[in-house]
């Protein structure tokens, strides 16, 4: 299969399935395999571009495939965190005032006979009731976003959205207050031009700025958990809170469980001996992200256990609950959404 994978015959004549890209030791890696087939390959990007630049055919198949994967991704948790909310609406109302107010686009000024001091107000005034349209849309993106997955081809279709409904107040408020003479749809598309240009721009800047914050917090994450070689350490289970800080860190052997509990969560373990928590201000969904390839798995919406530390597995009438070997411990229930993934886990203790 490798060696015909890049024969321009092969190309021409079959279907190649992507499945990937995945990270590795080496780099950035797309997994290709024979449609028919159950075998296949792992490649490069930058190799995959070479092999397939004569081949159009099977160029636009993978890019089609690539984009379809792309477009299907998770945004990042850090365009929902709360305190980016807050400072996108800030730089976007800023933005917007110094837009409006300085560079005055399509002569905006020309469009009503006022001063300069009549103009500003106003249009300040017409800018931040705007920008509640962008309010409430984060309001309800972040509520959202604690319960479902948000995927960046509706992240996108979200800004549209945000960009049609400020259009549509900006077009309603020319018509009904200022009695605008002109036509309603030169009005609406008027206006989606100048919202665009109001609210992508600030977005953009924005998302660069979170994502070069977000890459260097985890940079210092990594230099934090390399910096000592002692055993110990090597099983901790650090806890970060929902901007990003560190808050405690725990042997993997002493932790216990968690709890949700509202906006925090309810970290559970030994110390000397005895039972403690820690009010952790995040999410589980956030944190049980952050737990793969470990012992803690989701059994229900409001409970991720340490399954190392789990004695007993017990079915009753209403359901599976996990039984740990400590007294002060209730017994956890598993919920039918994470009951399949429980039992997968738990197969795997007992081979």
């Amino acid at each position: 299969m490798q060696d015909n994978l890049y024969n321009k015959e092969t190309l021409d004549s079959k279907l190649f399935q992507i499945k990937g890209p995945s990270n590795t030791r080496k780099g950035h890696y797309l997994f290709i395999r024979d449609i028919n087939l159950s075998i296949g390959v792992n490649i490069t990007w930058k190799r995959l571009r070479k092999e397939l630049l004569n081949n159009q055919k099977s160029a636009t198949f993978v890019n089609w495939n690539v984009l379809k994967f792309t477009m299907n991704q998770k945004i990042p948790t850090y365009i929902y965190e709360k305190g980016n909310i807050v400072r996108l609406i800030l730089f976007t109302a800023a933005f917007a005032l110094v837009f409006i107010n300085i560079y005055q686009p399509f002569n905006s000024k020309n469009w009503f006979l006022v001063t300069d001091i009549t103009y500003f107000l106003f249009s300040s005034l017409i800018i931040l009731t705007g920008v509640l349209v962008v309010v409430v849309s984060r309001i309800i993106m972040y509520h959202y976003c604690k319960k479902h997955d948000l995927e960046l081809i509706q992240y996108c279709f979200w800004i549209f959205a945000e960009i049609l409904a400020m259009a549509t107040f900006y077009t309603l408020f020319e018509k009904i207050f200022l009695k605008d003479t002109r036509d309603v749809g030169d009005m609406i598309e008027q206006s989606f031009i100048n919202t665009s240009l109001v609210l992508l721009l600030p977005y953009f800047i924005s998302w660069l700025l979170f994502s070069w914050k977000d890459k260097n917090m985890k940079l210092e994450k990594i230099a934090l958990e390399g910096s000592t070689t002692d055993q110990s350490t090597k099983n901790m289970i650090s806890f970060y809170d929902e901007k990003g800080d560190f808050k405690l860190s725990v042997q993997s052997d002493q932790l216990l469980y968690l709890e949700a509990a509202d906006n925090y969560v309810k970290v559970y373990f030994l110390n000397k001996g005895k039972l403690s928590n820690f009010m952790l201000r995040n999410s589980l969904k956030t944190l049980d992200e952050s737990f793969i390839n470990t012992s803690m798995i989701r059994c229900h919406r409001s409970f991720i256990v340490n399954f190392d530390k789990v004695k007993i597995l017990r079915k009753e009438k209403d359901g599976i609950y996990l039984v740990f070997d400590h007294e002060n411990i209730p017994d956890i229930p598993v919920s039918k959404t994470y009951a399949e993934r429980v039992m997968t886990k738990f197969s795997h203790y007992s081979v």
